[in-house]
C-alpha cells in the first residue's frame, strides 16, 4: 500500500505555478502538464484539485484579483470622507500600474472574454472594487468609476503609454 504525502499547500502552489506559467507563456501555454511541472507535482495533483482547465484558471484568476482590491482598501482616502477621492483613486492606480504583474492580472482577466467559466470571477472583482468605492459615493458613481479605471488601465497596458 502506498503512503499518502501530506501537503496542505500543494492546492496553493498549483495556482501560484498556473499564474507563473500565464505571465510566461500567456493563456494559450497553461495546461494541466505545465502547470504540474512548474509546481514540481505529478500531473494527477493538478487534475485532482482542478478537474478542468478552467477551474484552475478561475482560481488563478480570483488570486489576481485579490492584488488591487488589496490596495484600493489600504488605501487611507477611502476611509477619510475629507480626502479627495479622485486625486486618491488616482494615485492609487498609478500605484497598481507601476506595479509588477498587472499584465498577468488582465489577461486572466480578460481571458474572460472567451472562457464563460471566468465570467463570474470577473464581475466579482467590479463588484468588490465598486461595494469600496461606494462607501466613498453612491453606487451608480462607484460603478461608473470602476468602468473609467478599468478603461485606463486596459488603454494603458494596450497603448504602452506611460500613465499620468
Amino acid at each position: 500500500m502506498a503512503v499518502r504525502r501530506y501537503d496542505p499547500e500543494r492546492r496553493q502552489r498549483i495556482i501560484d505555478a498556473a499564474i507563473r506559467v500565464v505571465g510566461a507563456k500567456g493563456i494559450a501555454g497553461l495546461s494541466h502538464r505545465t502547470a504540474a511541472a512548474e509546481a514540481d507535482v505529478p500531473l494527477g495533483s493538478t487534475t485532482y484539485h482542478f478537474a478542468t482547465l478552467d477551474d484552475l484558471l478561475v482560481a488563478a484568476l480570483r488570486q489576481a484579483n485579490e492584488g488591487f482590491a488589496k490596495v484600493l482598501a489600504a488605501h487611507p482616502a477611502l476611509s477619510d470622507p475629507t480626502a479627495d477621492l479622485a486625486d486618491a483613486l488616482a494615485r492609487v492606480l498609478g500605484e497598481w500600474l507601476g506595479g509588477e504583474g498587472v499584465e498577468l492580472e488582465y489577461e486572466l482577466y480578460l481571458a474572460a472574454l472567451r472562457r464563460p467559466a471566468l465570467r463570474p470571477v470577473a464581475a466579482e472583482w467590479a463588484e468588490d472594487v465598486g461595494a469600496l468605492l461606494a462607501a466613498r459615493t453612491d453606487a451608480v458613481t462607484a460603478r461608473a468609476l470602476v468602468a473609467l479605471m478599468d478603461g485606463i488601465c486596459l488603454q494603458v497596458l494596450l497603448t504602452g503609454a506611460a500613465y499620468d
